[in-house]
């Protein structure tokens, strides 16, 4: 602390003296300016002469007040010191409580999480396990499904014998039906397996940040446990200096908060999944029951249709045998028709290039010309036009052997369909697996 500058004109009496308010007075400094004074060049800066009875008394008050003042500047530092070592023992035993409230707290929240992933993490074990059953039906259930496409195969086979146009995709074939069961049932047990890999990978993700916060849980808890007592606590000067990769508390609960939300979402899909392969082998189950007993029953109404489109094939045909006749005669008249139209023309072509050769002034352009040059074009165009419905009758007749060589093809081709059907096919169905077994319990 700075010294405090003494005003000389009013010093405080020392202790020993009664105190007593002093009236100023001021002191003229003597001056030896006689001829044995010792003034001059030479002795500048030195004083030889002795001190007057008032500078010593000057001196004595500043005495008295330095003194005074040294006492006053350590009595306050000794205040000062007191008041600060309590208010830093305050301070510290404040932060030392607040900081064991704070990771009290931490250990709260450390807790929640680590229960909440625990719980997930056993939710997430046992829907594997749920999920893991349903996969397996949906593999027994693909290796029951072989032996309808076995049977339906083998109808298949028999039915490729059949000749063209009638082999189609009817209502009887059921290895399309089969063959999209199995595709489905193979692509819910890759999503199933998929699920299953999910699930998993969330629970190891919830076991390690469990495991994390097991471990952190019990540093928190014995870093609580720490005292002023304690033997265990020691110095550590750079154990203030944060790391660059440390989280923050928000950042810190979002991730465990992450974690479970994507572990809950694949939870619920994975349940959802669940509920999914449980409809479709019910339902392909049953469609396939379905679907065996309808074609049975498509059987026999394919036997029907082919019979009575061999009838219709046979009436159409008669008919079509009568039109060939009919349009035969058609043709025989449109090109009598075209030779009779043929005498006209020549004659108004005749007229016309006779008349051409009408001398001077005679070649005149009169009504008979305009009326002769419109006969031709009126026999042109008629000529056209029956050469042109030649055309199209003819065409027509050939469309009509076409088709007479198409049904009586017909005809044959849907006899031998009928013996396919009904002779090959219908001897295979007897041996179709229950909707037990289809469902994947058997």
């Amino acid at each position: 602390m700075a010294q405090t500058d003494v005003l000389l004109t009013k010093q405080p009496a020392p202790q020993t003296v009664p105190a007593c308010e002093l009236p100023p007075k001021l002191y003229d400094v003597a001056r030896n300016t006689g001829a044995y004074s010792s003034s001059g060049l030479a002795t500048a800066g030195f004083r030889t002469a002795k001190y007057l009875v008032d500078e010593w008394f000057q001196n004595c008050y500043a005495s008295y007040h330095q003194a005074f003042a040294d006492r006053d500047q350590s009595e306050r530092q000794r205040h000062e010191s007191k008041q600060l070592a309590a208010e830093t023992e305050a301070l510290a035993q404040r932060t030392q409580e607040d900081s064991t409230r704070k990771v009290g707290e931490r250990l709260q929240d450390t807790h929640c999480w680590k229960s909440e992933l625990q719980r997930e993490v056993g939710e997430l074990v046992a829907e594997t396990d749920l999920l893991l059953a349903q996969k397996q039906r949906l593999e027994r259930a693909l290796d029951a499904i072989a032996v309808p496409f076995s049977i339906a195969t083998d109808n298949l086979q028999c039915r490729e014998r059949r000749q063209h146009p009638d082999l189609v995709r009817d209502y009887v074939e059921e290895a399309e039906l089969i063959r999209n069961i199995q595709e489905l049932l193979k692509r819910t047990i890759m999503q199933a397996v998929n699920q299953i890999r999910l699930n998993r990978e969330h629970k190891e993700i919830c076991e390690m940040d469990w495991s994390d916060k097991v471990e952190a849980y019990n540093i928190d808890e014995t870093c609580a446990r720490y005292h002023n007592q304690s033997t265990e606590v020691q110095f550590h000067p750079h154990s203030t200096k944060l790391e660059e990769s440390a989280s923050t508390p928000e950042s810190w609960a979002k991730f465990t908060q992450e974690n479970l939300c994507r572990a809950e979402r694949e939870r619920l899909a994975s349940v959802n999944l669940r509920g999914l392969i449980d409809c479709i082998l019910r339902d392909t189950a049953e469609d396939l029951r379905l679907q065996c007993d309808a074609v049975n029953l498509a059987f026999g109404r394919r036997s029907e249709e082919l019979e009575d489109a061999r009838h219709k094939l046979q009436h159409h045909l008669r008919k079509t045998l009568r039109e060939i006749t009919d349009q035969e005669h058609n043709v025989a008249a449109l090109k009598q028709a075209i030779k009779d139209r043929e005498a006209p023309l020549k004659v108004a072509q005749t007229r016309l290039y006779q008349r051409s050769y009408r001398p001077n002034v005679e070649l005149c352009r009169d009504a008979a010309q305009f009326r002769l040059v419109s006969e031709v074009e009126e026999l042109n165009m008629s000529l056209s036009a029956l050469r042109e419905k030649l055309l199209e009758a003819e065409q027509s007749l050939r469309n009509l052997e076409d088709t007479r060589m198409s049904l009586e093809k017909d005809i044959a081709v849907k006899s031998n369909s009928l013996f396919i059907d009904r002779q090959k096919c219908m001897a295979h169905r007897a041996h179709y697996p229950t909707i037990l077994q289809l469902a994947g319990y058997q």
